[in-house]
């Protein structure tokens, strides 16, 4: 499917459009009694739904946590050498995820 630039132009405009609509629409109800309800019932049903796949997610990345609190501390004390030494899996871990942006 190709479009015009005109096309591509009308496009762009009416999706700023609605997207300003939207943003006007937000602020008018963000702070009703309502609104505020209806967000809080939908965020605690949320919450209450996923509670098992959260806690799944902490259990699994709990080591991955640990090791990147050590190394954020060593880093912040200027000793990485140290914490290479001290923590060799905790290093390989961070490796392994390509934590490093080197």
């Amino acid at each position: 499917m190709d479009f015009t630039e005109e096309q591509i132009a009308d496009i762009l405009v009416k999706y700023k459009q609605q997207k300003d609509r939207n943003r006007e629409r937000y602020v008018k109800i963000k702070d009703t009694d309502e609104f505020k309800e209806l967000n809080r019932s939908r965020a605690k049903e949320h919450y209450e739904n996923n509670k098992e796949q959260r806690k799944e997610h902490y259990e699994n990345n709990k080591e991955f946590v640990i090791a990147r609190n050590s190394y954020y501390y060593y880093k912040r004390c200027n000793k990485l050498d140290v914490f290479k030494y001290k923590y060799p899996d905790r290093y390989h871990l961070m490796e392994m995820k390509n934590y490093f942006k080197e």
